[in-house]
Formats: structure tokens, C-alpha cells, sequence
């Protein structure tokens, strides 16, 4: 019996040793590895993708209240001021001073579509007063500018402006008369006053530059004072005795305004006009502000007028002002 089982027991092993060691050594060790490692197949489990509806809502117009504003708006307000006072005593001489500048501006700008509208309002006033001397204008003007344009193209409008140019105070010349000083009037509110009616076309390639070419234009000179060419020979052009001067013309204006650098800004604005009836003279007129801006409230503005105007002057006539102030501006 113990034979038997030892014979049975190696046959068993001789018969499974060879199929055991055979299927070991044919099976690779990557297919192994793959066998082992079990991986869902490719897209076993599709997805589908959602199925979005949009649909339209009515809301009540009156319950949103929306509004389009088509104004923008712009309003700067600035003052300066100067002060110099000297001891008696003072070796480097001196007078004692005090000045004071205020300006005010308003731009308004209205664009729908094709039409646009645009009115600047500039009032400036400021007067100097020196030890022993009679005080001083440093800066008197009022000058209010409106305009219509249509868009003919991208670049080009058809316009219609009207604008309004005076001061609000009397102007003297000074001058010593036996060590006394006087003054002699020259002009003073509508005298001269300026009203101009232009139209034409604007050619307005970026926002900060547009040139306006009045190939219709006519403007009126106010002289109410109708005495002072006792004083003021020239009387502005007007006949003496007379208050009023109608011309025809044809007008050149441009205008720019344009930060050149950081807090650094340029506003100029150049005006051209020659009477039909006079194209030999030509009245010329140049403003010019350059602004540098210390913070929100401070800043340092220089501005020259260059102008030549047979009617008032025989030469050119030059303004030339320099202020630090404060000035505050709203835009909207």
C-alpha cells in the first residue's frame, strides 16, 4: 500500500510538472501585466451632450427704466492767485503786488447717429493791483462758441456754428503825465462785441482735432459805446457815431487739445478771417494753454494770444500769462 501510493504520487507529478512549467514559460511577462491590469474600453460609456434652449422673456419696459444719455458734459473751475509784499528798507527794490485770476469753462456734447452738437462756454477775469499804481486787468474775456454738424463721412461734416466774443469790463493804455500816471479808455463790454455765423465743412480726423473751413460766413462788431473813438480812433472798425459793422467772409478755424505727455496738456485754437470785401487783410488769432497738472486740484498753466486785426492795432498785438492755482473739474 505505501508503494502503490508513492508510485501514484510521482506519476502526478511527472504529469503536471511539464503543463505547469510549459504554460509558464510561453505566457510573456507583458501579457502577463496586461491580464492583470483591467482598464474600461474606449467610449464604454458615452456621453451625450445636453440640449440647451433658449427662450425669449418679456420683460415690462416701464419696470427697468432704462435711459440713453447722449450728453456728455465738462465744467473747470480755477483760481490763482499772487501776492508780493517788500519792507522799505528792501536793497534789491521792490513793489508790493496782489493779483488774483479766476476761469471758468463748460463743454457740452450731444451725439446721436449721425448729428452732433457741441457749445463751449469761456469766461476768464483777473486783475492786478501794484503799490502806488492804478489797478490792472490781467485777463478779461467772455467768449461762447456753438455748433451743428452733420456726418458726411468718417472724417467729414457738414456744420452750422454761431459764436459770441466780448469782455466784461472797461480796458485802458496807461501812461505818465507830469509823474502822474492816467489811463485812456479803449474798450469795454460790447465794445467790441463779436457775433460770427458760419457754415461749412469740418474735417475731424481724431477728437482732440477738427478744422472748420467757413466758406460762408458772416460777422457782426458791436460798438455800443458810440463816444469812445474819441479815445479809440480805430472805433474796432465801425464807422464813429455808428454801433454796428456787418462783414462776409470766409473763416478758417482749428483747434486742438491733447495731453502731449503724462499730466502734460496742449489746447490751442487758431482762427482765420478774411472780409470778401478785403482779402488784402487778413485778421489772424492764436490761442494757445499749455497745463501742467501737480495733483487733482493744483496745476501750473502757462497762455499766449498772438493776434493782428487792422481794425483794432496797426501791429501784432501778444498776451502772455503764467499762474499756479487750483482749479476743480467735473465731467459727466
Amino acid at each position: 500500500m505505501p508503494i502503490r501510493f508513492f508510485l501514484l504520487l510521482i506519476l502526478s507529478f511527472l504529469f503536471l510538472h511539464p503543463a505547469t512549467a510549459q504554460e509558464t514559460d510561453t505566457i510573456p511577462d507583458t501579457l502577463q501585466l496586461k491580464e492583470l491590469r483591467q482598464f474600461p474600453r474606449k467610449n464604454s460609456l458615452p456621453v451625450r451632450k445636453p440640449i440647451i434652449l433658449f427662450e425669449p422673456v418679456d420683460l415690462p419696459g416701464d419696470s427697468l427704466q432704462l435711459k440713453v444719455n447722449y450728453w456728455r458734459n465738462w465744467v473747470a473751475f480755477g483760481i490763482n492767485f499772487n501776492q508780493a509784499s517788500y519792507s522799505n528798507n528792501w536793497s534789491s527794490g521792490g513793489v508790493n503786488s496782489l493779483a488774483l485770476g479766476t476761469n471758468f469753462g463748460y463743454k457740452a456734447d450731444y451725439t446721436k447717429g449721425d448729428k452732433n452738437f457741441v457749445s463751449e462756454l469761456i469766461l476768464q477775469y483777473g486783475k492786478q493791483k501794484n503799490k502806488d499804481q492804478l489797478e490792472r486787468k490781467i485777463m478779461d474775456r467772455i467768449f461762447w462758441d456753438n455748433k451743428v454738424g452733420l456726418k458726411l463721412s468718417k472724417s467729414w461734416n457738414f456744420f452750422a456754428s454761431v459764436n459770441f466774443e466780448s469782455q466784461f469790463e472797461k480796458g485802458y493804455s496807461f501812461s505818465t503825465v507830469d509823474g502822474r500816471e492816467v489811463r485812456t479808455l479803449l474798450s469795454r463790454f460790447m465794445s467790441p462785441g463779436y457775433l460770427t455765423e458760419s457754415v461749412g465743412f469740418e474735417y475731424k480726423p481724431a477728437k482732440y482735432f477738427f478744422l472748420r473751413i467757413g466758406t460762408g460766413t458772416a460777422r457782426q462788431t458791436f460798438v455800443l459805446d458810440t463816444g469812445i473813438y474819441r479815445t479809440n480812433p480805430k472805433n474796432f472798425g465801425v464807422e464813429p457815431g455808428s454801433r454796428f459793422r456787418n462783414e462776409l467772409a470766409f473763416q478758417l478755424v482749428s483747434s486742438l487739445e491733447k495731453d502731449i505727455a503724462k499730466n502734460l496738456n496742449l489746447k490751442s485754437r487758431y482762427v482765420m478771417f478774411a472780409n470778401y470785401e478785403h482779402l488784402e487783410s487778413v485778421d489772424h488769432r492764436i490761442d494757445a494753454t499749455l497745463t501742467a497738472r501737480v495733483n487733482k486740484l493744483i496745476n501750473v498753466s502757462l497762455t499766449g494770444t498772438v493776434l493782428y486785426d487792422d481794425d483794432t492795432a496797426n501791429r501784432i498785438q501778444a498776451s502772455q500769462t503764467m499762474s499756479l492755482g487750483l482749479v476743480y473739474k467735473l465731467q459727466k
